[in-house]
């Protein structure tokens, strides 16, 4: 009864129906104190339920008509929750909704707008930051020669002095043949050393010369095969995305993909990326062991940073997980068209004037 009640439709018609049955009440009491003479009691019962059924019938009509406008606002509502800021509501002739759709498309005018702003500064910081980041890359490149000249190469070059002269030393003196090899042996595990730790501190730089679309076709099977995973992915790119977006994009894939393989225990991994007309929508699901709301604020280091990077392109990211069940990311970052709201605001008004004619 109360989730009838709780729709304005439904509760016009019962505030209707409750007066038409107020004034046949009263009519009735009236016929009984004499108030009114009845000459035909069949012609007042059939006056009695017409004006019944005549309240039913306007009370629905006026009920549909507001039920519907409200319901109209209700699924704009939720289009904006789900990240779609290019909604708007038609003009209306009812004044009683005239100044809220207005103040909805004046809203939504401002939200667009400060996200728009939002969005060209996350880009020109991560613009900035990349060109910051390659002015560390070269100074990189200029150390890390530095180290294999100062290192590796010198421990080479050790390593072919003393086997050039191992021949000679073993025909003259076996012993001393036998100490040359232990210092080579010692000479290359000391190189191998030093050539792992100048490796460990190399990045690897996928979007080199690449687009996003490129970059996951080959880096995502390498990833999963080198972790023991099976993934699936489907990439869906209409277009070039912005380097600062699908830079960022990359970056939130290598986190999340990267706290699947340290937490999750997954066999399967399922990466969805598509581009719809006014924003990308990224997923990734496996079929891990999950955690629960507490967990997701502890410790969240991993899942804060995607935020964080989804946010600089004014984004969201929601995460689904159950314990047991896997996990669920889903980032949406929105794109705007120059010019679009103008014809999102008159689709609308098409569509309301196809339900005012129904």
């Amino acid at each position: 009864m109360g989730t009838i009640f709780s729709n304005t439709k439904w509760l016009l018609l019962f505030y209707f129906l409750l007066t038409g049955a107020v004034s046949a009440g009263l009519m009735y009491a009236g016929t009984c104190l004499g108030y009114i003479e009845v000459m035909d009691y069949r012609m007042w019962l059939y006056l009695c339920l017409g004006i019944v059924l005549f309240t039913v019938v306007i009370g629905y009509m006026a009920g549909q008509r507001i039920q519907r406008r409200i319901d109209h606002l209700d699924l704009n509502m939720l289009q904006v929750a789900k990240g779609n800021l290019s909604v708007r509501m038609p003009e209306s002739d009812d004044q009683s909704f005239a100044r809220v759709y207005h103040e909805f498309n004046v809203m939504m005018d401002t939200v667009e707008n400060k996200m728009q702003l939002l969005q060209r500064l996350g880009e020109q910081e991560v613009i900035e930051k990349e060109q910051a980041a390659e002015s560390a890359v070269l100074e990189e490149r200029r150390r890390m020669a530095r180290d294999l000249h100062d290192t590796v190469s010198q421990q080479l070059f050790a390593i072919h002095m003393s086997a050039s002269s191992l021949p000679k030393v073993l025909k003259v003196n076996e012993a001393q043949g036998q100490l040359v090899m232990d210092q080579l042996i010692a000479m290359s595990q000391m190189a191998q050393k030093q050539m792992r730790a100048l490796i460990a501190q190399l990045r690897p730089v996928e979007l080199e010369g690449r687009n996003l679309f490129e970059a996951l076709e080959k880096w995502f099977p390498d990833y999963c095969r080198q972790n023991g995973l099976k993934g699936m992915k489907e990439l869906e790119l209409q277009g070039e995305l912005s380097e600062a977006i699908e830079h960022q994009l990359f970056l939130i894939i290598q986190e999340a993909m990267a706290n699947i393989v340290k937490h999750a225990e997954a066999r399967l991994v399922s990466l969805s990326l598509r581009e719809g007309a006014r924003q990308v929508v990224l997923s990734i699901s496996d079929d891990g062991q999950g955690f629960e709301h507490i967990q997701q604020k502890q410790g969240s280091y991993g899942l804060t940073t995607m935020r964080e990077r989804a946010e600089k392109l004014g984004g969201q990211v929601e995460i689904i997980s159950r314990k047991g069940a896997g996990t669920t990311i889903r980032v949406h970052i929105p794109k705007f068209v120059q010019g679009n709201a103008e014809s999102e605001r008159t689709r609308a008004l098409g569509t309301d004037t196809e339900d005012e004619e129904e």
